[in-house]
């Protein structure tokens, strides 16, 4: 009974080099997802920690399970357009039209969580470097943009 259930448990992880790049780039997923979120939250913005955190680690876990279970390049390219058609779905909900000051809100935290979807798919592909770099690019736009928009007259994108 032990043993069954260690083989369920190890499924499509059969050395345990994969299973230590499976929770490597698992636990890379969170933190870099968390860390958009945590700028969201500081910034007092729609989609915090958990929700960038869980888009980010949702998006590797796809991607790791087609390729655990051995999907060929092209079925995994079909699954990685529905997770990014999908995540325009999730951010749409973040987006708000105030109809009596015809102000738009919600575009940027919109653009965060498919950004952070991008970088999930980067860590599920095994592209951790570029989801790094990705990640510190978006908070620097996230952060110092978001400075110059305060300044400006018309507080430009929302």
């Amino acid at each position: 009974m032990d043993h069954l259930l260690w083989e369920e448990i190890s499924s499509g992880l059969p050395s345990t080099r994969q299973l230590v790049q499976v929770v490597i780039r698992l636990l890379a997923a969170t933190l870099l997802g968390a860390a958009i979120g945590f700028e969201r939250k500081k910034a007092r913005k729609p989609g915090g920690v958990r929700t960038h955190a869980l888009v980010c680690l949702g998006t590797t876990v796809l991607v790791l399970s087609c390729w655990q279970v051995g999907m060929e390049l092209e079925d995994i390219s079909r699954v990685l357009q529905g997770i990014i058609t999908g995540i325009g779905f999730l951010g749409g909900g973040t987006i708000l039209k105030l109809s009596q000051e015809k102000d738009i809100q919600g575009l940027t935290s919109a653009a965060s969580v498919w950004m952070t979807a991008a970088i999930g798919l980067s860590v599920g592909l095994g592209a951790i470097g570029i989801a790094l770099l990705s990640t510190g690019l978006a908070l620097l736009i996230l952060t110092l943009t978001g400075r110059f928009e305060n300044r400006s007259p018309g507080h430009g994108d929302r």
